[in-house]
């Protein structure tokens, strides 16, 4: 399973969902542990608000993880079976 988590500094959840361009990414290991996968660092134009093809690289996470985002977010992550949660958690380990 992959956890994509909105991070504009990459230390922090951060909000502004459909505007981030930089995602931490975890892998969810068979035996239940979390491992930093990566580090998503999108070039400008590559925000969800502003991308409108259908092969954005957020649309391979199984669930983004964010501080807050609109429901037209949720609807198209959601149209590409991504799960979405707003949280008010700013840890992105816990």
């Amino acid at each position: 399973m992959r956890i994509g988590v909105t991070s504009q500094n990459f230390r922090s959840i951060t909000g502004h969902a459909g505007k981030t361009r930089r995602f931490l990414v975890y892998n969810v290991l068979a035996e239940g542990q979390i491992g930093e996968a990566e580090r998503l660092d999108l070039p400008m134009g590559m925000a969800l608000h502003d991308y409108h093809g259908e092969d954005h690289p957020v649309f391979k996470m199984d669930v983004v993880v964010t501080a807050g985002c609109g429901e037209g977010f949720k609807n198209r992550l959601a149209n590409h079976g991504v799960r979405v949660v707003a949280t008010s958690e700013t840890d992105p380990l816990k």
